[in-house]
């Protein structure tokens, strides 16, 4: 088990500064410290679990995965984890990016509020999702020691986490409640509007054009 948090690599180049300054100028400092566990988090899962990724294309992901949530990268119509999704894609397509690593960030950024799926995937796919699951609802909780845990979170502080981060998915999409249908987003919703209810989907199979 991983107990010094300077025995993980943390890229520093030009397109990782780049795109903290994109989180920076449109984030705030909810997303900036959560975006950072998340990379760290789901970097000692990787160096522990002795699985290969790439740091560089892990801590993009990690960065730009909350993006969707602000007004600058917000859709009307879109998942806010796409709207992310596509936000790392524009950055990425300025960059010497080749496709299939453009792809696996899109994918680890549109996946990562996706369980059953994300896990499965690529490596820099499934690590981003278990640091996003480990910083918000403590996944894995026991397999960080108290160590990595402390020192992550004096690095970038949880603050009033719990509370900020629900209210901050609510913010990012309450104009589009009909984006959470088939997601646990729609749980945010409803702890917001209790009486609200997306679309049933044996309803929508029963309710079809077809016949039988």
């Amino acid at each position: 088990m991983i107990t010094e948090l300077d025995k993980i690599i943390v890229p520093d180049s030009k397109i990782i500064t780049e795109a903290q300054d994109l989180v920076h100028e449109h984030g705030n400092e909810l997303i900036w410290n959560h975006s950072n566990r998340v990379y760290l988090f789901g970097a000692v899962k990787g160096d522990q679990d002795k699985v290969k990724y790439d740091h560089e294309l892990l801590y993009i992901s990690a960065l730009f995965h909350d993006l969707g949530l602000t007004k600058q990268y917000s859709s009307d119509d879109l998942r806010f984890e796409v709207d992310g999704a596509n936000a790392a894609r524009q950055f990425l397509d300025t960059h010497n990016i080749t496709p299939d690593q453009m792809q696996l960030v899109w994918d680890a950024i549109a996946l990562h509020t996706t369980p059953g799926v994300a896990e499965h995937k690529e490596s820099e796919v499934a690590l981003l999702f278990h640091g996003v699951g480990m910083d918000v609802m403590g996944d894995n909780f026991e397999q960080f020691s108290e160590a990595i845990r402390k020192a992550v979170t004096q690095k970038f502080p949880r603050n009033d986490f719990k509370n900020d981060i629900i209210e901050a998915f609510y913010n990012g999409i309450k104009h589009k409640p009909e984006t959470t249908f088939g997601n646990m987003k729609e749980d945010v919703i409803k702890h917001f509007q209790p009486d609200y209810a997306n679309p049933n989907f044996c309803t929508c199979i029963v309710n079809s054009k077809w016949d039988s």
